[in-house]
């Protein structure tokens, strides 16, 4: 990757970064690299790729005046550093630069070009009026080794089928826990695509992590799960995103992928009494998708059920909303065990508030039943026994 002599340089962010690498690993194929003005603007008006369902040009246009003045002096054949946080990551021979529409461009993205979308706001201050197309190489940041390892799990068990899921887990809750139930009913191997954003957070990556490694670990086949890091860059965020996730699941190697009917990408709609979506207007994904139906824990029912199957009304129902659960978590409070197994609970409130107790072990010896020895307990196992008394029913 390094050059005899010193290139001049264009900074990117670690979005720009991680998108490149999928791209250039072959997660993004029939896109392998980056698009020259023409390829773009006919992508950009066919939405496909050498044939094949892709939703908008692939380019890259960092912002900033620096990357503008360097952008635009270059000429063919000039070899530019590509930098992310002070460090060269790769380097890209330049072909070609042109000038891009960049309101046209998020518009593209996210079917709006309105500011005051999240998404909208984001990307333009990121996006420049300028891109650059050329081969490149740049660091694959572990995707190369999360393709070996589904392959490897596939060989293990001489999968035939392969399902992928992409999840946020934030927090990871029952119904979460149905769905990856379910798919594994119906597949050899299951992928786990684990969503890993690029905003700090308090619901880290390597926290949701750890309660999905926990879960795999004592309540699945581990031999039939891999979990997988998926970076969530701004392409995936628009509403073509769905598209681009069907895509980068068949390039990690799945033939199936399962989505929610409550996906926002979805778009359902009925058409002639056929329920369709966005999905129906796409050709040669190559992949199976199987879209499922909500799941709710009903009162009457007394499970969790599909909103397809339930015959109660939305009034029985006790919605998984990732929003009002993460809420509790936010204030420390311990969710109800129908919501989050009470395991992944007492890893997600350990954390978020490490020594709340000024005397965690004289509060556990007061109100948690013991074998009578001396015994060290940790805030984690405090919170489990904790929901084991949430759940005591003689006295309520």
């Amino acid at each position: 990757m390094e050059s005899q002599r010193k290139n001049r340089a264009i900074y990117i962010d670690q979005e720009a970064h991680s998108t490149l690498s999928m791209a250039k690993e072959g997660i993004l194929s029939p896109v392998e690299g980056l698009m020259n003005e023409k390829e773009a603007q006919s992508v950009d008006k066919k939405g496909e790729f050498k044939g094949k369902t892709f939703p908008f040009s692939f380019i890259l246009a960092p912002s900033g005046k620096r990357n503008e003045h360097i952008l635009t002096s270059t000429k063919k054949g000039e070899t530019l550093d590509l930098i992310v946080e002070g460090k060269k990551r790769g380097y890209i021979i330049v072909d070609e630069v042109f000038k891009i529409d960049r309101v046209k461009r998020v518009k593209k993205i996210f079917a709006t070009s309105d500011p005051t979308h999240p998404g909208v706001s984001s990307t333009l201050d990121r996006l420049g009026s300028y891109a650059v197309s050329g081969k490149y190489e740049i660091d694959s940041l572990g995707i190369k080794e999360a393709k070996q390892s589904i392959k490897e799990a596939k060989q293990n068990i001489s999968a035939s089928s392969v399902t992928g899921i992409i999840l946020a887990a934030k927090p990871l809750h029952r119904a979460h826990e149905r769905l990856i139930r379910l798919t594994l009913e119906k597949t050899d191997l299951l992928v786990l695509f684990l969503l890993k954003p690029y905003k700090q957070d308090i619901f880290s990556y390597s926290l949701r992590y750890k309660t999905l490694r926990y879960l795999v670990d004592n309540y699945l086949p581990k031999n039939r799960v891999v979990i997988v890091p998926f970076e969530n860059t701004y392409i995936f965020a628009g509403y073509n995103g769905v598209i681009l996730d069907s895509i980068a699941a068949k390039n990690f190697g799945c033939n199936k992928f399962v989505i929610g009917q409550n996906h926002s990408g979805i778009g359902m709609y009925y058409d002639k009494n056929r329920m369709k979506s966005i999905l129906d207007a796409y050709k040669n994904i190559n992949i199976d998708i199987e879209i499922v139906s909500e799941f709710v824990y009903c009162d009457q029912c007394k499970t969790l059920v599909s909103t397809n199957t339930c015959p109660h009304g939305q009034h029985h129902h006790i919605s998984y909303h990732s929003e009002s659960i993460l809420q509790l978590l936010q204030v420390g409070l311990l969710p109800p065990a129908v919501l989050v197994r009470k395991g992944i609970s007492a890893i997600l409130l350990s954390e978020l508030f490490p020594n709340r107790f000024k005397n965690i072990a004289r509060i556990y010896d007061d109100i948690i039943p013991t074998t009578g020895l001396l015994e060290v307990h940790d805030e984690r196992e405090f919170y489990i026994q904790l929901m084991k008394l949430y759940q005591t029913t003689s006295l309520t």
